[in-house]
Parts: structure tokens; C-alpha cells; sequence
């Protein structure tokens, strides 16, 4: 019970964000910590709940129009061996390793994004028919990263698919929800077969997670660009201050 008492709001909260900006799994991987859960059963229950809460905010989106299909397919079929490839690799290396070297990495991120903080807006403009090759890099990229570390993937891809596919903030986080959600499903079916998802705690957090995510996804549609905008920037800042504190100490 107080396991259930420490993760579920938790996992709520991560939803609402994830929903909008991405990045909820900076709140709910704490969480799994705070209730004593080894790194490995860890990292599988909360692919279970994120799961479930990136279904219901995709839904969500979905019903709004926001979701670019023609972009998003190519996203999602390199997402998913992406994921499979980096949850195995999570699997064998040692934490610290993986942490030093998103540490070195979050900093230029962080940046993109606070120099282009007043809009979100392309860096280049690309032939329409390379789209579709954009976002399937991004897929195979963000999904391999998703499965090996995780926290964050929804900002990337919302910033990727902004910055490089010219989306435009809503569409962009609304296409990033589908493609985030099969990467956590590559990276959820890995786990479970390696048995690290512990389902007792997962699915009550996966309810309390999905109604969190239908909140943030509604929230975003009605507020547009900008609360996309203050909360993934907040979720960038929270990552690096993580991931270098975590690397460092």
C-alpha cells in the first residue's frame, strides 16, 4: 500500500506532463526509485504505466486532428526496433555509464531550446518529400534512446519534429505521443519477457497515469504552442540539472 501511495500520484503528474510537453518519465522513474524498486523492474513498470497513459493522451490527440499521419507512420517503424535495440543495451551496461554520457549530451539540447524559446519555429526548410525520411530517423534515434534511458524522449521528438519537420507545436506533440507510444511498447514487450515489469504496482500507476495524460492532452489542445512551450522547457532545464547531478555524484 504505500508503494501504491508513493508512485500513483506520482505516475498522475507524469502523465499530465508527458501529455504536453514530454518528459514525464523525470517524475515517475523517481518514483519507482522512492518505492524501492532495483533500476532493471524499475525501468519495465514504468514502461507498463507510461504505456498506458501515452495510449490515452495519443487517443486524445487523435480525436483532435493533431496527429500527422503521413509523418508519423515512418516515425513508428523505425521506432520500434530502436527501442528493442536500446532496452537491450540498457540491460548491459552499468547505469553510471549511460548517465555520464547523456550528461554530455543534454547541454547542447538544452540550448537549441532556450535560444529558440520565444517559437518553435524550423531551423531549415525541407523538401516535403524528405519528411517522411526526417521522421523516420528521428523514430529510429529517440525510439533507441527511449529504450535505453528514457526521461525525455516526448521533448525530443516534439522539438525534432518542430525544428526539422516543421510541425507545428500541437501536431508535433500530438505526433510524438504515437510514436512515443511504440516505443514504449517495443521497449515494455522486451521487458517483460526479461521479467522486469512488476504488475502489481504498474497497473494501478498505469490508471492514475492515463487519466493524467487525457488531462495534459486536453490541456495542450485548448492552450496551443505555448504551455507545449513552458513545460518542455521546464522539462529540459529538470533533465539536465538531473542527469549532471546523477553523473557527476
Amino acid at each position: 500500500m504505500s508503494m501504491l501511495a508513493i508512485v500513483c500520484p506520482l505516475c498522475f503528474f507524469a502523465g499530465f506532463v508527458d501529455a504536453i510537453g514530454g518528459g514525464g518519465g523525470l517524475i515517475s522513474l523517481p518514483a519507482y526509485y522512492l518505492a524501492g524498486l532495483p533500476p532493471k523492474l524499475m525501468a519495465g513498470t514504468n514502461k507498463l504505466s507510461a504505456s498506458i497513459g501515452a495510449l490515452t493522451a495519443t487517443a486524445r490527440y487523435m480525436r483532435g486532428g493533431h496527429i500527422l499521419w503521413r509523418l508519423a507512420l515512418p516515425a513508428v517503424t523505425l521506432a520500434l526496433p530502436g527501442s528493442w535495440l536500446g532496452t537491450l543495451l540498457l540491460n548491459a551496461l552499468p547505469d553510471q555509464q549511460i548517465l555520464r554520457m547523456l550528461a554530455l549530451a543534454l547541454p547542447v539540447v538544452a540550448a537549441v531550446a532556450l535560444l529558440r524559446r520565444g517559437s518553435l519555429k524550423p531551423l531549415i526548410t525541407l523538401p516535403s518529400a524528405a519528411l517522411p525520411f526526417v521522421c523516420a530517423a528521428t523514430g529510429l534515434v529517440i525510439g533507441f534512446y527511449d529504450g535505453l534511458i528514457g526521461p525525455g524522449t516526448g521533448t525530443f521528438l516534439i522539438l525534432l519534429f518542430t525544428l526539422f519537420a516543421g510541425m507545428e507545436p500541437v501536431d508535433a506533440s500530438g505526433t510524438a505521443r504515437v510514436v512515443n507510444l511504440a516505443s514504449n511498447i517495443a521497449s515494455l514487450t522486451t521487458q517483460i519477457v526479461s521479467g522486469h515489469v512488476l504488475f502489481s504496482l504498474g497497473l494501478p500507476a498505469a490508471l492514475f497515469s492515463a487519466a493524467g495524460s487525457a488531462l495534459g492532452a486536453r490541456m495542450a489542445i485548448r492552450s496551443g504552442a505555448k504551455i507545449i512551450r513552458v513545460v518542455m522547457l521546464g522539462v529540459l532545464a529538470l533533465l539536465l540539472v538531473t542527469m549532471a547531478r546523477e553523473a557527476l555524484f
